[in-house]
């Protein structure tokens, strides 16, 4: 990827559709929707815990986003567990160590699918290829970036401008 944010095919974002949501603190929430982020561009990270990649790249490239944009409050950061395999290891309670494992004081949900099992809504919904990834969803609801590969200090500069 080039130093810059490249938009990939833009398209409304559908509804999360995930069950089971903890807070910025670790507590147990409500469901989250996107509708919650009105007017806000959210930043959507998606991982399982036993992605190599995901502990090796992407949640340390979140850590380094939330950490440079703590203060504006244009931008919501959620990072959501998309369970496709391995649900026996990607659990919920896993989810919940990660969040701690990373300080990151934003909501995480756990996403198994409609029954727990099965492929990860937001992976079928938003056509992702697997984890570690990345989506960016503007203050209209477009989903504006959906990738695999992120030049985090390049979003970094893209979302400073928002």
């Amino acid at each position: 990827m080039s130093n810059t944010i490249e938009r990939k095919q833009v398209f409304k974002a559908p509804e999360f559709q995930v069950k089971d949501w903890i807070n910025a603190n670790g507590d147990k929430t409500a469901q989250i929707k996107l509708t919650d982020f009105k007017g806000k561009f959210k930043v959507v990270y998606c991982f399982q815990s036993w992605c190599p990649g995901c502990h090796s790249k992407g949640l340390p490239d979140l850590k380094k986003m939330v950490e440079a944009l703590k203060d504006n409050h244009k931008i919501t950061f959620l990072a959501v567990q998309t369970v496709f395999e391995g649900h026996h290891e990607n659990t919920y309670d896993k989810m919940v160590e990660t969040q701690k494992k990373y300080e990151l004081e934003i909501p995480f949900g756990h996403d198994a699918g409609g029954d727990g099992k099965s492929r990860s809504n937001i992976m079928t919904n938003y056509q992702t290829g697997g984890t570690p990834w990345f989506l960016f969803i503007d203050k209209h609801d477009n989903v504006v970036f959906s990738d695999f590969h992120l030049n985090v200090d390049a979003a970094i500069q893209f979302l400073k401008t928002l």
